[in-house]
């Protein structure tokens, strides 16, 4: 089963895989309450690379985005599910607002972003050039929705 890591020990094992030869790929978000978009974004984002980095967002920080009521999940909850996604090599718990100091940290060849996004709307592209990466789009039309999933199901009350 993949690695749940702190950002030291991620740290460490990423530079060690780019030292083998390696290409990192980075990919983001809640992912609370599992769907096929997820496992599709983070398929495509597996296959730009060799190693997938996947950061989760803190329960403080889906709360903030998402709104009362979420996560759903709590975060170690949402690590280990994703861990346990064949495509996925490491995964780490954030607490920013952002990836930018991710990003920073390990340097990945690639940020890989879902289709609700273009290389230009990426909130960190400026961040990944600058250290020369690239930004990837990555998944399946934006049609899932966790949200929606909610919604259906009643509601996080019903």
């Amino acid at each position: 089963m993949p690695s749940i890591l702190n950002r030291d020990e991620l740290i460490h094992r990423v530079a060690s895989a780019r030292e083998s030869g390696a290409r990192i790929v980075f990919a983001n978000g809640c992912f609370d309450v599992l769907h096929v978009g997820h496992v599709r974004y983070l398929a495509g984002a597996r296959e730009l690379g060799d190693v997938l980095v996947v950061g989760v967002n803190s329960d403080e920080q889906v709360a903030i985005q998402k709104g009362a009521g979420r996560p759903v999940l709590p975060a170690t909850d949402r690590a280990e599910i994703v861990a346990a996604l064949e495509s996925v090599t490491y995964v780490t718990i954030f607490d920013e607002p952002t990836v930018e100091q991710i990003l920073l940290a390990l340097k990945p060849d690639v940020h890989a972003k879902g289709t609700d996004y273009t290389t230009e709307t990426v909130p960190e592209r400026d961040v990944v050039r600058s250290y020369g990466g690239q930004v990837a789009i990555v998944g399946d039309p934006k049609d899932h929705s966790t949200s929606a999933i909610i919604a259906r199901l009643g509601g996080l009350n019903g």
